[in-house]
């Protein structure tokens, strides 16, 4: 994936985009950015609720909710921080988690996720996640950003 131009932006909401405008504004070069480098400060008010940090434990293939949102904790029902993705994940299916997260520790690029479900009340909603890659030393992926927004069906 072109972390210049990735192919799905295009289909991306406005509030995705911007996450994504912010965190390739950090990249260093073709360097990664530092989890440093990314300071809520200078974030929409907005965005900061949608924002869930995931540690990546070397070798290991696992990972690890290290500060979830409130938006996260509210859609969720209970806050994940401290637990594994293994033991709290939140999606179709165990697998279809792991994958992201694999595939953004494999090829240090964002991965984007468009997943459109009913909700509790018959509501169509749209929801997006963006698997974005944080790295301290600019190469190995050590923390995943996700962030997760969602709105009716025909909103943006």
């Amino acid at each position: 994936m072109d972390v210049n131009d990735p192919e799905w932006l295009s289909r991306a909401s406005d509030y995705t985009k911007l996450m994504y405008a912010h965190w390739r504004s950090r990249c260093r070069g073709n360097a990664l950015p530092r989890r440093a480098d990314i300071d809520p400060i200078d974030l929409p008010p907005r965005l900061l609720p949608c924002i869930t940090i995931v540690g990546v434990v070397p070798d290991e293939r696992q990972y690890i909710y290290r500060l979830v949102g409130t938006r996260d904790v509210d859609v969720r029902g209970s806050d994940p921080t401290g637990k594994s993705v293994v033991e709290r994940y939140f999606g179709s299916s165990l697998e279809e988690a792991l994958r992201f997260y694999d595939t953004v520790v494999a090829t240090r690029a964002p991965a984007f996720n468009p997943t459109p479900y009913v909700s509790a009340d018959g509501r169509f909603i749209n929801e997006e996640n963006l698997f974005l890659p944080v790295s301290e030393d600019g190469e190995t992926v050590n923390q995943i950003m996700v962030f997760s927004t969602t709105s009716p069906s025909g909103a943006a």
